[in-house]
């Protein structure tokens, strides 16, 4: 069984549902084998400061709808915590809400789906 905390930063201007995204999260780990606690930090971001991650850590200047970061061997969690840090993952909110108008989805679904792709690369699962 998965306890998940999900340390989420969004501002106020970019709603959605975030009981729909911690469910989504939950079942992805579980179906993935996951067990125990697990921390996943979310964060929802505007156009600007999606294109600064993607320069500073990939090199490309372009907003992207969703990065994953990992949590690195060797970083010093809270003593509080006992369980497994999978890392960070960034969704940008504008990008989510055209693509959710591309493919006829409300935004919560696309968000929820962007959730669900960062968590993969967060597991190690990579596409092509």
């Amino acid at each position: 069984m998965v306890k998940l905390q999900l340390d989420i930063k969004a501002d106020s201007r970019y709603g959605f549902d975030r009981k729909r995204v911690r469910a989504a999260l939950t079942k992805t780990l579980e179906e993935h084998g996951q067990e125990g606690k697990i921390k996943i930090s979310l964060s929802i971001v505007g156009e600007r400061k999606i294109r600064e991650l993607e320069l500073r850590y990939f090199n490309r200047d372009e907003v992207t709808d969703v990065l994953s970061f990992p949590l690195e061997e060797g970083t010093e969690m809270p003593e509080d915590f006992d369980g497994n840090s999978l890392g960070d993952i960034v969704i940008c909110y504008p990008q989510a809400k055209r693509q959710a108008m591309q493919w006829n989805r409300i935004v919560d679904e696309e968000i929820e789906f962007l959730a669900g792709h960062g968590l993969l690369h967060l597991l190690g699962i990579h596409h092509d």
